[in-house]
């Protein structure tokens, strides 16, 4: 059994639901001990970005994006956000929350190569 778990996310602005919903699957295999990424793709991106995570407030029982994301880097999570779908977007580095990456697809092959189990949203 793999001790890492993969959380794509490719909805944010689209669809803040999902993107909540990811954070808190991400946050519960965390609390697993599984080692645990998300990795940000197309409109996904957008909530490694803080001004958009602060739109995305779905209401009870789900806390507010950004403090599901801050919760969740906190506890030791990786964040990933798609070089290519930043650059698709005009997100720079420098846009995005402090402690995510910005890497091309390669991290995410080489983390599933290693077994493991991904959820997307």
């Amino acid at each position: 059994m793999s001790n890492t778990f993969c959380v794509t996310l490719n909805s944010c602005r689209e669809n803040g639901d999902r993107a909540t919903v990811a954070f808190v699957v991400a946050t519960a295999a965390l609390g697993s001990g599984k080692d645990t990424m998300v990795f940000l793709s197309t409109d996904g991106v957008w909530a490694g970005v803080p001004s958009e995570a602060a739109k995305v407030v779905e209401g009870g029982p789900f806390k507010p994006l950004s403090e599901l994301m801050a919760n969740f880097m906190a506890a030791g999570g990786r964040v990933v956000a798609c070089a290519p779908c930043c650059k698709k977007r005009e997100i720079e580095p420098e846009h995005l929350l402090a402690g995510i990456e910005v890497a091309g697809g390669a991290v995410l092959v080489e983390w599933l190569s290693n077994g493991s189990p991904c959820v997307s949203y």
